[in-house]
Parts: structure tokens; sequence; C-alpha cells
């Protein structure tokens, strides 16, 4: 049963989160959204960000003590396979963020307490394998051309690969096998991880609106793809210690990017009680209401239940043809669709409203506590003041 709540998630009936369509803007909103985070609490990030660096140095020593000098590079582009897994803590400071939360670092390892910390782990599992047969597919690809001769130095090696058409088979062959890989990890996480963080819908869910969310929006996820790699290989080119900014960065603009792509998830208002005294299970969102509806009102007529009746016009009525009511149909879904988008860009509006409102709060409630220490201060040096002119009396 745990495995199943792992993959389906807790409710008992899947819940399929709405993913809206996003363009460039969207993107730009959410990097500057990101790095207004980063620069809200930019000790707690840089401090979680070094890990990158670090084990980047690490993994280079190793590369360079064992021999594994090939792997150098597909060890460097195999951070961006793990990256939406490491980032996990950001993720959870942003949300805090923007609940209005403490956003100590301390708070980013609150994640191993969600409720969809066996989720989160499961596909973590999936993107550390998808690394490792991306390792072996590299190395695979160097002995195919190399064999298994020894490297001898990184100069060496460098000039082999960029001089000779060995060298370019194995850059072009490499990269074309590397941005494979980048492609599946990319559609089956790159909103995954902040949706399991928000909600326990389960890992299959979770992947399968993530790859939703990059087929129903091809251009821009492909773009928010190049604008990963092209941060990291900046971060990459200043010998690591970029990646201490650009990770964080990347991080908590991730979770705007989940943010932006899904709609939030409805407050339940209550739970649906049966004849019998029990609880059922939530009814499942409707995609068309008007279809339903009248799928509904056909079972009734099969049933008996419901008899059509026949109006006869009197002389002042006009019954228009079943062309033109069906000519007028798309307007009036036009309209109801444009009043549909308005209600969202009112909510999305009142929503950010309410974080700035809470901000402003956190922001009055620190300056108070700093009045109030000042005055604590003052009290404590009147009552020390009659003390002192006694003691410079005698």
């Amino acid at each position: 049963m745990a495995n199943f709540h792992v993959i389906a998630g807790a409710s008992d009936t899947p819940a399929f989160p709405t993913v809206r369509r996003i363009g460039p803007t969207d993107l730009k909103d959410a990097l500057r959204n990101g790095f207004a985070d980063f620069w809200a609490m930019p000790s707690q990030v840089f401090f979680i960000g070094l890990i990158y660096p670090i084990a980047g140095v690490i993994l280079a020593g190793l590369a360079f003590g064992q021999n594994m000098l090939p792997l150098l590079y597909p060890l460097a582009s195999g951070f961006a396979l793990v990256g939406p897994l490491v980032s996990i803590g950001l993720y959870e400071l942003s949300r805090r963020r923007e609940q209005g939360l403490p956003t100590d670092w301390k708070y980013a390892f609150e994640v191993v307490q969600s409720p969809a910390i066996g989720s989160i782990a499961a596909l973590g599992v999936v993107l550390l394998v998808l690394l490792m047969a991306w390792l072996f597919t590299a190395q695979a690809l160097y002995e195919w051309l190399y064999g298994y001769r020894a490297v001898e130095s990184l100069p060496a090696f460098l000039s082999e690969a960029l001089t000779t058409s060995r060298g370019w088979v194995l850059i072009i062959l490499g990269n074309l096998l590397g941005f494979v890989f980048a492609v599946v990890v990319l559609a089956i996480s790159v909103i995954s991880f902040p949706l399991l963080l928000d909600r326990d819908v389960g890992a299959a869910i979770a992947v399968q609106t993530s790859i939703r969310a990059v087929l129903m929006n091809p251009m821009t996820m492909a773009l928010w793809g190049l604008i990963v790699a092209g941060l990291l290989a900046l971060g990459f080119a200043t010998l690591l210690v970029g990646l201490a900014i650009v990770v964080p960065v990347l991080g908590h603009a991730t979770w705007h990017l989940y943010r932006r792509v899904v709609e939030r998830d409805s407050p339940q208002v209550g739970r649906l009680i049966g004849a019998e005294g029990k609880e059922e299970a939530d009814p499942e969102p409707i995609a068309d209401p008007l279809r339903a509806a009248e799928e509904i009102e056909r079972e009734e007529e099969k049933r008996g239940e419901v008899k059509p009746v026949d109006v006869v016009p009197e002389a002042d009525d006009v019954v228009l043809p079943a062309s033109a009511q069906l000519a007028a149909a798309p307007d009036e879904v036009a309209a109801l669709k444009a009043s549909r988008d308005q209600l969202i860009a009112e909510r999305d509006e009142v929503q950010a409203q309410l974080a700035a409102a809470r901000e402003e709060v956190a922001m009055l409630q620190r300056q108070l506590e700093e009045v109030q220490a000042k005055a604590s201060e003052a009290g404590s040096i009147r009552r020390s003041a009659p003390t002192q002119a006694k003691k410079a009396r005698r």
C-alpha cells in the first residue's frame, strides 16, 4: 500500500492538475522572482548553492586521480540531470517565503518531513539512474573510438579531441547523446519536484503533469532548457564558483515557473456524505460542464425521468433556426473563456497583493521587535542611573 502511495499519491482518486499555456514573458517573470528570492535570503541559498561547486571539485579531483579525464565533461554536464533533485531545498525556501513563513536555511531540510517524501525519493532515484546511464554511455562512446588507451594528460586529451576527426566525432556524438538525456530529464522533472512538494499527488501524476506541460508549451520549455544550460555553462566557466549563485537562482526560478504552469489547487470546502453516512470520494473535475449537462439530460430522457416539453410559440415569439443557434454558440464560448481568463488574472493579482501584504507585515513585525529592544535598553539605563548617582555621592 505504501508503494502505491508513492506512485499514485495520497488521494483515492487521482487528481490531475490543470496545466496552463505560458510564453517567454512567464520565463522572464520566473527568473526575476527567482533572483528576488535569492536576494531576499542570500546567505541561506548561497550556503546551499556551495554544494554544487564543492561536489564538482571533488568529482574533478577523482577524475584526475583515477585517470578518468574522458569523463570530466560528462560529469560536469551530468550535474544538470540531477539538478531538479538537488534544488529541492530551494523550492521549499521559495514556498515558505511565498506563504510568509520563516526562511532560515535550516528549513530547507524540512522536505524530509513532506508527505510526498517517498514520491520525491523515487523520482530522485530515477534521475540518478539516468545520470549513471549517461556516464556509462559516454564511457562506451569513448572506448568505441579510442579503445582502452589511457589518457596521458588533460592538454593532450584536449588536443586529440579538437584537432582530429575522431575527436570531433566524439564531441558531436557525445553532445547529441547528452541532448537526448537532457530532453528526457527536462520532460519528466521540469515541474515534478515542485508539484510533489506542493501537493502529494504521487510520482506518476507528477511526471505525467510535467510531460503535459512540455507538450503544451514545447517552444517555451525548450527556451527554458537553453536558459538553464547556458547559465550552468556560465557557472562552470567561472571554475565552478559561479554555480553558488546560478544554482540558487535557477532553483527559486523553477518554483515560480511551476506556479506559472500549474494552476493552484482549489481548497476543499467539505467532504461529501453518502446516504449511509459514510464519506464519499471527491467528485472528479468536469472538463466541459455544458457537454456533461447535455449528457445527463439525455440519460434522464432515456430513463423517462424527464419528458421533453413541446412549447408552441406564440405570435410574438421569435424562434431562431438551429443553424443560427449553432452559429451563435462559438461567440458564447469565446465570451465564457474571456471571462474565465479575466477571473484568473484577477485571482493572480489578488494573490500577489496578498504576498506583498505578508512581506509588509513581516517587516513591520521586525521593526516592532527592534523598537521594543531599544525601549528595554533605555529602561535598563534609567533604572541603573539612580544607583550610579548614589555611588557617586558616597
